[in-house]
């Protein structure tokens, strides 16, 4: 199955895929607004206000699965977003990336590894996964790298479509 046939649903309750994207580079990140690396959010929204005349965009999954940081509501999960760092990409409805309810979309992208070659698992919120404009996974990143850092912005660059 490809990542574009994968059914998804928006944070408004809207079914989607990773499709609507089509032709375009995709960074894929598991949110969470009670975290320490929430702060995130505003690197990711510059990348989006950057790139997205380009062919790019952020989609933001919120999940719960990570010491309870993404208890809300998707209305409280909206509003605070937006609210307070001005979101503009669009966020999924929640979903799980580790266990036995695993999302299909967290399914195949997990089998994907990082810089050290390690695949498997989400480790925390805000781990990021480029998916080029052909639908294939280029790259992950860890939580801990900031979504404006070289790396991350290289590989991106790297997958805007000509």
């Amino acid at each position: 199955m490809s990542l574009y046939d994968i059914p998804l649903t928006t944070l408004d309750g809207a079914a989607t895929s990773l499709g609507d994207y089509k032709g375009k580079a995709v960074l894929v990140v598991n949110v969470a607004s009670k975290c320490g690396l929430t702060p995130q959010y505003e690197g990711l929204e510059n990348l989006q206000k950057t790139y997205a005349s380009r062919g790019f965009t952020v989609v933001g999954a919120p999940c719960n699965q990570f010491g309870g940081q993404e208890p809300g509501t998707s209305e409280e999960i909206s509003t605070f977003c937006s609210t307070t760092y001005g979101v503009t990409f669009p966020l999924l409805g929640k979903l799980e990336v580790n266990g036995e309810g695993r999302h299909p979309l967290y399914a195949e992208l997990t089998q994907t590894p990082d810089a050290a070659g390690e695949a498997g698992d989400i480790q925390w919120n805000f781990e990021k996964f480029l998916v080029g404009p052909e639908g294939t996974v280029v790259t992950r990143f860890r939580p801990r790298t900031e979504p404006e850092s070289p790396e991350v912005v290289e590989a991106i660059e790297a997958q805007l479509p000509s």
